[in-house]
């Protein structure tokens, strides 16, 4: 089976005509998932209310044409997914891993860390570096708040999810 790139947006835009969440499509040559979820502000939304992390791709045929790309310098900062512990009434959020690398509190060994226990963040903030594959990645709260505690050592390699920080909201 072979699919060229009309084929892919004659699928795509039927897809978008109808509630399909999930469609999966496998060949000898190539496999093909396509997901629809939640817009990012919902996505954040029940991440903070379920504590469930969700990892959800939005779809649209505009997303698929092989249009004009951006490049790397204008490809937005990760930020860390913030989610409320489970089955828990304490009242903070973690600041939870976007990626597998390792941890960096500092830009740099000799200055300070971006932040310390009791410090004031706001939304945006770069709270910690992780490298990846050689790539330094700012790492931005997505939480307004108080850190409470950091749960990770400068130098420590993390997994994806792993909760980095806790802040009080």
């Amino acid at each position: 089976m072979s699919l060229n790139l009309n084929e892919l947006r004659e699928l795509l835009a039927a897809i978008n005509q109808t509630d399909i969440a999930e469609l999966t499509l496998k060949s000898s040559d190539f496999e093909l998932i396509i997901r629809r979820g939640l817009r990012r502000d919902e996505q954040l939304l029940a991440r903070v209310n379920t504590g469930t992390p969700e990892m959800v791709f939005p779809t649209s045929p505009a997303g698929m044409t092989g249009g004009d790309t951006k490049s790397s310098d204008s490809a937005p900062l990760p930020s860390a997914t913030v989610t409320l512990p489970p089955n828990s009434d304490r009242r903070y959020l973690e600041i939870l891993s976007p990626m597998v690398g390792t941890f960096y509190r500092s830009p740099a060994p000799d200055e300070l860390p971006f932040v310390e226990t009791g410090d004031r963040i706001r939304s945006g903030q770069t709270v910690c570096i992780i490298e990846a594959m050689k790539l330094m990645n700012e790492i931005e709260a997505e939480v307004s708040g108080e850190i409470i505690e950091i749960l990770v050592q400068n130098g420590d390699p993390v997994e994806y999810n792993q909760p980095l920080m806790r802040v009080t909201p």
